[in-house]
């Protein structure tokens, strides 16, 4: 199976908010605005098996939504995740974070390029973001950055 990577659009909102509501994932700032953050990993039929999003702001850009199917190869989601740093370099961002609390998947991202940073280098305007917010009351959550 050949799966595809591209960019989400205005008609791909009600598809993308189930896919996420399905994996018990909130939706909260997923808008016609805010919709060409993420990518979709669709199979050949252009079934949706996957996505990648990123929360913008002036400089740094926090991923989210990370959800792929049991099944998706491993290089699928590295795919991913290098054309959501395309995506963010096109957008002129010198950085991006992300947030888990899954210790177990620090390696992974390790492997990406990430590395832990504590939350008091957290970009300052991410204290506005109800993501971070919710994040920050996680028990155990960590924090990753990934220079641009």
């Amino acid at each position: 199976m050949q799966a595809l990577i591209r960019r989400a659009k205005k008609e791909d909102l009600g598809n993308l908010r189930e896919f996420l509501t399905r994996a018990k994932l909130g939706t909260d700032g997923l808008t016609d605005e805010t919709i060409d953050y993420f990518l979709l990993l669709e199979n050949e039929d252009g079934i949706l098996k996957g996505s990648l999003g990123m929360e913008a702001f002036t400089e740094f850009g926090l991923l989210r939504s990370l959800v792929v199917t049991p099944g998706q190869a491993e290089k699928e989601i590295f795919v991913l995740f290098d054309q959501m740093v395309q995506l963010a370099k096109e957008k002129g961002m010198k950085g991006l974070f992300l947030a888990t609390n899954k210790s177990v998947a620090l390696p992974f991202f390790e492997l990406m390029g990430f590395q832990r940073v504590e939350r008091e280098e957290l970009p300052s305007e991410f204290y506005h973001s109800e993501h971070i917010r919710h994040v920050l009351n996680v028990d155990n959550s960590l924090f990753l950055k990934f220079s641009l």
